[in-house]
């Protein structure tokens, strides 16, 4: 039985079974490639989408599981105008490889809706399942304090 899914504020009508994860629905059958696959467990962060507002590994959420409004990192801005969270990345150089950043942006946006001014520790706590294997922690930091103070001041 198809079900209907808002993506990025658009309803898409997917008919697939039940148990496909939602990282292949979104990939696959919407065809919005910015999630990115790396370890299919849960462990790296790599295909962190939002779910009404929730930041979850799509990995690891069935296409039946789905609970509400989906945005991915395609919905987040737009090369004309980016999320805070983006332009701070950008700001602070931080994608080398660039792979997971996807994911850490949406993991950063999540936080910051949450935690407008996080610490460091917090940072770090919300972070960690988040992997980078080019090792630009220190700047996904300081680019999520950067695209704090800008939230906070708009």
């Amino acid at each position: 039985m198809p079900t209907t899914l808002s993506i990025n504020g658009a309803a898409y009508t997917i008919d697939l079974p039940d148990d496909v994860p939602l990282l292949w629905v979104l990939r696959d059958e919407v065809g919005l490639t910015g999630t990115k696959f790396g370890c299919g467990v849960a462990a790296c962060g790599a295909c962190t989408v939002h779910i009404a507002g929730e930041a979850v590994r799509s990995c690891q959420v069935a296409l039946a599981d789905v609970w509400g409004n989906i945005t991915t990192i395609e919905g987040l801005g737009t090369p004309e105008a980016l999320n805070a969270v983006q332009a701070a990345w950008v700001e602070h150089q931080v994608a080398q490889c660039g792979y997971c950043q996807s994911g850490q942006i949406m993991q950063a946006a999540a936080l910051l809706a949450n935690i407008p001014a996080p610490d460091d520790d917090q940072i770090d706590t919300a972070m960690s399942g988040n992997l980078c294997r080019c090792g630009t922690y220190p700047r996904i930091r300081a680019a999520i304090h950067t695209a704090a103070a800008n939230l906070r001041q708009d």
